[in-house]
């Protein structure tokens, strides 16, 4: 009998309190008994039958790779811990969170109890019928079993984003540049309000609504029309997104599961990935594209695959599309492709602006019309020395390893949040600190790191083909080049680079990927990553509840 199986059973158990948490969301839209009810079956049917399948697979690679399976332990604890402090530290600021939004009403619990109950009956039901019908494994099944330690680790870095994001965009936050210049406020319109149209009247993001919008309008039919908390859910499920891609890349380039799962954590657990997971804006959404793009290269996907890529790359933001251009040219290293690929996106990035703008209409100005493009004069500064020692320090320490940030109070009625200022009105140029001795010590330990990557770099560089790592050097120097003029602050920016540092150093570090005292290493650092990042997220937290009330 299918129900007294115990690893239903166990299944079953473990499912209870991620179905609690995860129904004491939905409950905010989903209140009526029957709708609760019919939502929290779904989704115990769905968890269930996950576990159930995976279940095997777990304790297959615990009696095959009991080491392996204890580093990936010690990592999901020290993220579950990550989780827990989060929802604690922000519930020490009821102005800015509500942990009751995340907890089930008194009378939800019996609907809960039937749905939870009758989740074992469906899935037993369900799983007798696969068997009786000698139904094969689903291809689902052996997606899931080969890319498991990357789906897992993703969801966690989906649980501390959506945290962090329905803090720090509520309508509440209604001014733009509170944290590291980025205009949250007005993408919270244009993403989850009928106000649309960019009050800045930029260009150079040509048909971003036609990409995102509708992405936001998919979750919230889900969310029973709540386009707010859509976005919230995309701008986090995004960031998880870029997290599990990052584990997908160096799995499939380097073949070690373990090793990929530590480098996706230290990803996810970076600063630039943990903030711009958190906020809502269009970086995060750069990043996934750029990460599919090269693995769609990777995986050697046909021409009009990368072109609709490249496509969406330049309609989120036109600089972004160089990246592409980079990866395209030095990966494939097909003159005659690389060309038609440029053309062809050239044509279609017209129609497509004036697409979204018969969509949106007048909801920013055409790419094209040069004339638009004299307003972003007031992002950009002269280069120099120091500009350029303050953005390498930016780009390879702080987009990692969080500062103590810059606190700022000028003209907005919020505390501004930044890591680097640019030199405005005669003001000096201004760069976040490490502070306090652990700090200090975390961001020297990850120098030490990338020291050690950058020497075996250049240890093997005749013996190997490095085209990606010359791919990721070129895409460093092209944003060192462009926001050595551009920014006010440029950590805004970070997203553009930290996927690059981090995979170079990955490949770089290929030859200790396999021994136990580097993946140790890594386990250790991560978590004092972990612990030094997240108190840049009580920073935040500190500086915006001095203004809301």
């Amino acid at each position: 009998m299918r129900l007294t199986s115990k690893r239903l059973i166990l299944a079953w158990l473990i499912s209870a309190p991620f179905g609690y948490f995860g129904m004491g969301y939905l409950s905010n839209f989903y209140s009526t008994p029957f709708g609760f009810t019919l939502v929290a079956l779904v989704l115990h049917f769905g968890m269930l039958l996950f576990l159930y399948l995976t279940l095997p697979m777990v304790n297959l690679r615990l009696q095959s790779k009991p080491f392996d399976m204890g580093i990936a332990l010690a990592l999901f604890i020290a993220l579950s811990a990550l989780v827990w402090t989060l929802f604690n530290m922000a519930g020490q600021f009821p102005s800015l969170f509500d942990a009751a939004f995340y907890h089930l009403e008194a009378d939800q619990f019996i609907y809960f109890a039937i749905a939870f109950i009758l989740s074992l009956l469906l899935t037993g039901w369900a799983l007798s019928f696969v068997e009786e019908q000698k139904i094969n494994q689903p291809r689902l099944h052996k997606y899931v079993g080969e890319n498991l330690a990357g789906l897992a680790v993703a969801a966690f870095f989906f649980s501390i984003y959506l945290i962090s994001v329905s803090i720090f965009n509520q309508p509440a936050f209604n001014s733009d540049d509170i944290f590291f210049d980025a205009d949250s406020n007005l993408w919270r319109w244009r993403f989850a309000t009928a106000d649309y149209r960019d009050y800045y009247w930029r260009p150079v993001h040509p048909f971003v609504l036609i990409i995102i919008r509708p992405l936001v309008a998919l979750i919230a039919f889900f969310l029973k029309g709540n386009a707010l908390h859509a976005t919230f859910v995309l701008v986090a499920f995004t960031g998880a997104f870029c997290v599990f891609l990052v584990w997908y890349f160096v799995k499939q380039v380097l073949g070690n599961s373990l090793y990929a799962l530590l480098i996706a954590s230290l990803f996810g657990a970076s600063t630039a990935q943990l903030v711009f997971s958190s906020l809502i804006e269009t970086y995060i959404f750069l990043t996934a594209t750029a990460l599919i793009f090269l693995i769609f290269l990777l995986k050697d996907k046909p021409l009009f695959v990368l072109v609709v890529t490249g496509v969406i790359a330049f309609g989120i933001t036109i600089s972004n599309f160089g990246q592409t251009i980079i990866a395209h040219l030095l990966i494939k290293r097909d003159i005659k492709q690389w060309v038609k690929y440029g053309l062809i996106v050239a044509a279609l990035v017209v129609p497509l602006t004036l697409l979204n703008n018969f969509v949106y209409p007048n909801s920013q100005p055409y790419f094209f019309d040069l004339s638009s493009y004299e307003g972003e004069g007031h992002n950009s500064f002269p280069p120099s020395i120091q500009r350029g020692e303050y953005l390498a320090r930016v780009m390879f320490l702080h987009s990692i390893v969080a500062p103590e940030p810059l606190i700022l109070e000028e003209e907005i009625p919020f505390l501004k949040v930044w890591m680097f200022r640019a030199s405005i009105k005669k003001d000096p140029m201004r760069l976040a600190e490490y502070t306090n001795w652990f700090g200090t010590s975390v961001a020297l330990i990850w120098f030490a790191l990338m020291l050690a990557g950058g020497l075996l770099f250049l240890k093997n560089l005749g013996k190997q083909d490095n085209r990606l790592q010359f791919t990721f050097i070129l895409i460093l120097l092209f944003n060192f080049v462009l926001h050595l003029r551009y920014g006010k602050d440029v950590f805004l920016y970070s997203t553009n680079w930290t996927y690059a540092v981090i995979l170079f150093l990955a490949l770089a570090w290929r030859e200790l990927a396999n021994k136990r005292w580097f993946q140790i290493s890594l386990l250790v650092f991560i978590a004092l990553l972990l612990v030094n990042n997240s108190q840049l997220i009580y920073t935040m937290l500190s500086a915006s509840a001095l203004h809301i009330k």
